[in-house]
């Protein structure tokens, strides 16, 4: 299990490692695409040749005219673009660690750790486009004065990832979400946040409260992406991706078709993986689901659109991965994406 005493050499999730690592690029192209709320930069690493695919209108014009092809005329011929996200919440460290491991592996063909995978380095090398995005919120990372979170107690980790309300109560999860922004009712802003206090997750994304936000939601849109995935940390659950609402069944369905190649993967791995099927919206009583962040990035791309929780390896009750584990855990679901998404797309045609 993991020891937070005895933290890998390539558990690398600081902002430091980040800009260590993209210093380091030289096969892929990085990109500033957005600053954070705290002036902070917020990078995109790409692999492959973007694209043209003959843009006339946005997606949900398209929709309406019934021709998808107005927004991206794609074919068999073209590349998928996978668009892979780490640190959405900054407290969530695991998907850093993911993405500058892949990033790594696609640069010299071996990752932060020395270890190879064969399938991964041949996608950089012309068989998909692949926008990485190490850290998408800077100033909540930079709010955690650790390296990893991994063997802390529970407690500890909703004090620095959601923060305290102003009598020092933790916020907690989910009731952190109740006061949106949330700065000015918090005594410490936990790394959920950017340094307004905005949960990206949950921004107003018909007028984005804020800039990562947009900045994200045109970076999806521009690249057409047909695939995007958040990584995020879920304390001591098992590994697992979550049913994104409000999208079209047939979104929902490829997404039930990867859900369960992954549970495959993770079980020839021997590592613990939870299948999740969506099964649409609307189907019980009570309050409807979030349309979040997860589920903007479909609508203006008309992509797969998903969130992916990782265990955290946490000191509290549930299962607790290693470091290896969690890491691997991340490779499974690259590996397994990009295999699914050479079968699938076009996701229309």
């Amino acid at each position: 299990m993991g020891d937070s005493q005895t933290i890998p050499t390539y558990w690398k999730s600081s902002l430091e490692h980040v800009e260590q690592t993209l210093s380091l690029v030289k096969r892929g192209q990085v990109e500033t695409f957005a600053r954070s709320a705290g002036g902070r930069n917020i990078y995109a690493v790409s692999y492959g040749e973007k694209q043209n695919f003959g843009r006339k209108a946005n997606y949900n014009s398209a929709c309406g005219v019934g021709d998808v092809s107005a927004y991206a005329q794609k074919s068999r011929n073209h590349k998928p673009v996978i668009s892979i996200v780490g640190g959405v919440h900054g407290g969530e460290l695991e998907g850093v660690v993911a993405v500058l491991n892949l990033i790594r592996l696609l640069e010299t063909g071996s990752d932060w750790d020395g270890k190879e995978s064969a399938y991964l380095s041949r996608c950089a090398a012309g068989r998909f486009r692949l926008v990485l995005i190490p850290c998408m919120n800077p100033d909540g990372r930079a709010r955690i004065p650790f390296d990893t979170l991994v063997g802390m107690p529970f407690a500890d980790m909703r004090y620095y990832v959601q923060g305290t309300w102003k009598d020092g109560t933790l916020c907690g999860w989910p009731g952190c979400k109740a006061v949106h922004p949330i700065a000015d009712a918090v005594d410490f802003l936990g790394g959920y946040f950017n340094d307004d206090g905005i949960n990206l997750m949950h921004d107003n994304f018909f007028s984005p409260m804020a800039e990562e936000t947009k900045r994200l939601m045109e970076l999806i849109d521009r690249e057409a992406a047909d695939a995007t995935v958040l990584l995020h940390g879920g304390s001591n659950s098992v590994n697992h991706l979550l049913p994104t609402a409000y999208v079209p069944p047939f979104i929902e369905k490829k997404q039930n078709r990867l859900v369960d190649l992954l549970a495959e993967a993770y079980r020839a791995k021997g590592i613990p993986f939870k299948a999740i099927h969506g099964r649409g919206i609307g189907e019980e009583a009570g309050a409807p689901p979030s349309f979040n962040l997860t589920s903007a990035l479909h609508h203006v791309s008309g992509g797969l659109s998903m969130t992916f929780e990782s265990n955290m390896g946490l000191d509290a009750p549930g299962p607790r991965y290693t470091y290896e584990e969690m890491l691997q855990g991340h490779y499974i679901l690259f590996e397994e994406l990009l295999r699914f998404m050479e079968k699938e797309c076009p996701l229309y045609s």
